[in-house]
């Protein structure tokens, strides 16, 4: 079952993921820069995830997704690195791409974008 969340948590989360996998760790330090919003933002959004069940954090402040936190950043993930290279197939420089697909990614209804995966995997068969 999809969970209905707000856009900024899912960016969040998925930012958390992509630190995970970079640093091997998440630091809300990180999240801001990455994101490029201020401290206070990042502490908000950390407690309402934590709140949520999205997020555990341990005595030295460092973030560990829940299980389904770790959903919904894997969902946000796949969505973004799909989207981002099906715009580039399409012509849209990389910049361009990324950003468009961060829109997209949140508003894109999960038929249409089981569509997208299944035209995607049709056409890497014939190639």
């Amino acid at each position: 079952m999809i969970m209905k969340i707000r856009r900024s948590a899912e960016d969040y989360l998925e930012m958390m993921l992509m630190l995970q996998e970079k640093h091997g760790y998440i630091r809300s330090i990180d999240i801001a820069e990455e994101l490029g919003v201020k401290k206070p933002s990042v502490s908000y959004a950390t407690k309402r995830l934590k709140e949520n069940g999205y997020i555990t954090m341990d005595k030295e402040s460092l973030i560990t997704l829940t299980e389904s936190g770790m959903e919904i950043a894997l969902r946000m993930y796949k969505r973004h690195k799909l989207l981002t290279e099906y715009l580039i197939t399409l012509g849209v420089d990389e910049e361009t791409a990324r950003t468009d697909a961060c829109k997209i990614e949140h508003d894109l209804s999960e038929e249409s974008f089981e569509a997208l995966v299944r035209h995607v995997e049709k056409r890497d068969d014939i190639h």
